[in-house]
């Protein structure tokens, strides 16, 4: 007869496509899970999956093998969050991804907060500007900035009425100046993001119902929207930041809002999951913990608050 933790295997074998990001996945070695993959097709006897030096896909058996595999794992989950509610604790481990920024700054706070209400729980918290694929990558939930037009995912929201903020330090605003429209932006030092390759040096504002556009340059480019953060604090230039990610800096002191009269891009934070079965009562209760705090984050002053 099968053993479960040999179909729970397969099954996270065949979604990531590899017995080494399955055996990351399970904090196991590669070799035990090609083993309890092996033990299983003989359990079965058929071949689940098609091996190569450079590829492993299921053969159609293994496609065939795969909904009713599903199942029993989905059955499983099922079982335990029933136990789980009743008994009124949460455990397990739960798999987040998250933005660098807002992971490093105030998402580690959050997510201690919600370890002392839930002890029994594990986190697995993975930082990177790059976005997490939801059905592939080994993460249970993902938090994610922008509007979410992708209908195959279930996205919650966490802050709807997020945009992007102008923001530099007190040194570099007594040295440079404080721009006074828009258009002066150009003159500035701006510090630009990069995500996925691609410079974010076009920003995007509003101002009394009209759209404006402005092409910025600088020397310092990054892919880490933490690093911008920190240039930003440290004197280098303009910045063209999540007010969640800046809200505390601007509160500190670090930081000051530029061009309040103009409201930047928005950046809806949400978070995501896979589909409405893994919206479990660990995630419905991160989610609930996550809305509270960024509805208690304060908001930026001026016509920008007004436009949010």
């Amino acid at each position: 007869m099968e053993r479960l933790e040999d179909v729970v295997l397969f099954v996270r074998t065949a979604a990531l496509g590899s017995f080494s990001g399955a055996a990351r996945e399970a904090d196991l070695a590669p070799s035990r899970v090609s083993a309890a993959i092996q033990r299983l097709e003989r359990e079965l006897g058929m071949r689940l999956f098609a091996r190569s030096t450079r590829s492993l896909r299921l053969t159609q058996e293994g496609a065939q093998y795969l909904p009713f595999a599903q199942s029993i794992v989905d059955t499983l989950r099922e079982a335990r969050e029933h136990l789980e509610r009743q008994a009124g604790e949460l455990t397990g481990t739960l798999q987040v991804a998250a933005p660098s920024d807002l992971g490093r700054n105030l998402l580690l706070t959050w997510l201690e907060e919600f370890r002392r209400e839930h002890p029994a729980l594990g986190v697995r918290l993975l930082l990177s500007d790059q976005v997490s694929d939801v059905f592939r990558d080994p993460v249970d939930v993902a938090i994610r900035y922008g509007q979410m037009e992708d209908a195959s995912f279930i996205a919650m929201p966490l802050a709807p009425d997020n945009r992007r903020v102008l923001v530099a330090s007190a040194c570099y605003l007594s040295r440079h100046g404080r721009p006074q429209a828009i258009e002066e932006l150009s003159r500035h030092h701006c510090l630009v993001y990069q995500l996925q390759g691609r410079p974010h040096d076009s920003w995007h504002f509003e101002s009394d119902g009209r759209r404006h556009r402005v092409e910025v340059e600088g020397a310092l480019l990054s892919d880490d929207a933490d690093v911008v953060r920190r240039w930003a604090i440290a004197g280098q230039g303009i910045a063209y930041k999540s007010w969640i990610d800046v809200s505390d800096d601007v509160a500190a002191g670090r930081l000051e809002v530029v061009l309040p009269g103009y409201a930047g891009e928005p950046v809806p934070l949400h978070l995501v999951c896979p589909h409405r079965k893994q919206f479990t009562p660990v995630v419905q209760a991160l989610h609930r913990l996550l809305k509270t705090k960024c509805a208690a984050l304060p908001l930026p002053s001026g016509t920008l608050a007004r436009s949010a």
